[in-house]
């Protein structure tokens, strides 16, 4: 951070002579990278061709550009010595890292969040005068992968796939691996009928795999890896033990904990039970 403001006031110093016709000059960091979970800080800093700023001082940051753009952090100042006083109403992540009072208007956001990725745009206003920073400063939060949930889907064919949502940043590439086979990249290939992941529309941090044609009695596993690291979860198709019986495929997923084994199937079984499957498939085993 002293790095940056040492920077920002070289370019003030150097820039003042193209400030424009009124003086203003606002300078932002063009890009800023965050971890999920982790604090960001927006660069901006300013400088005006107003003897004293002591009356009203008003900071605000808005997410994206236009109509369609977020107030995401405001705070006023009157002159008084407890600074720039922000909404009680918004975000609390979000404050105002600098100090206004020495041309430092940098936000800090707190935790970041995938959804907090964007372009942020630094205003000020300063005895009735306004300025905005036309260029705005990218947010990219990026995040490990995340299973979100592994599932069957029955088909029109009588069929089924094996379905894996993901979630990460930049966007995980996923592997289907079949029991005793590796995926691509490796030696072996993907399963027959397995699908990239494909982006889901509704977000550009979620994506799904698909795997057509899953077999009963096998074990697939999703795999997601991204340059920050990897995540995998494991189905289980098992045959139902009566033929005649509806086919209702029972998936587990595995757990990094026995104790999380043992109460999935534990769960699995009280569903069975209260569905009446778990009965049809006693009597089918005294036959």
């Amino acid at each position: 951070m002293e790095l940056w403001v040492f920077v920002s006031a070289l370019l003030l110093s150097a820039a003042s002579a193209l400030a424009g016709d009124d003086g203003w000059l606002l300078v932002v960091q063009p890009e800023v990278r965050a971890r999920e979970g982790h604090p960001v800080v927006l660069p901006c800093s300013f400088s005006h061709p107003l003897h004293s700023h002591h009356a009203s001082l008003q900071v605000m940051w808005r997410r994206g550009h236009g109509p369609e753009s977020a107030l995401v952090f405001r705070c006023v100042s009157q002159g008084a010595p407890e600074g720039c006083v922000a909404d009680p109403h918004q975000d609390q992540r979000f404050r105002l890292e600098g100090n206004p009072r020495e041309h430092d208007l940098s936000l800090w956001i707190n935790s970041a969040t995938l959804l907090d990725s964007g372009r942020y745009y630094c205003h000020l206003q300063i005895q009735g005068k306004d300025h905005s920073e036309k260029m705005g400063t990218r947010v990219r939060v990026e995040a490990p992968p995340k299973i979100q949930w592994v599932a069957l889907e029955a088909g029109a064919d009588g069929g089924f796939s094996a379905v894996c949502r993901v979630e990460g940043s930049p966007l995980p590439d996923v592997q289907w691996l079949e029991a005793g086979v590796r995926g691509r990249g490796s030696e072996g290939a993907w399963p027959r009928g397995s699908e990239g992941a494909v982006p889901t529309g509704a977000s550009p941090f979620h994506a799904v795999a698909r795997l057509q044609d899953a077999q009963p009695q096998t074990h697939y596993t999703c795999a997601a890896t991204n340059p920050l690291g990897r995540d995998q979860a494991t189905l289980y198709f098992l045959r139902p033990l009566c033929p005649a019986a509806t086919l209702q495929p029972l998936t587990l997923l595995l757990s990094l904990t026995l104790g999380s084994k043992v109460a999935l199937l534990l769960g699995a079984g009280l569903w069975m039970l209260r569905r009446g499957s778990l009965q049809r498939l006693l009597w089918c085993g005294g036959e």
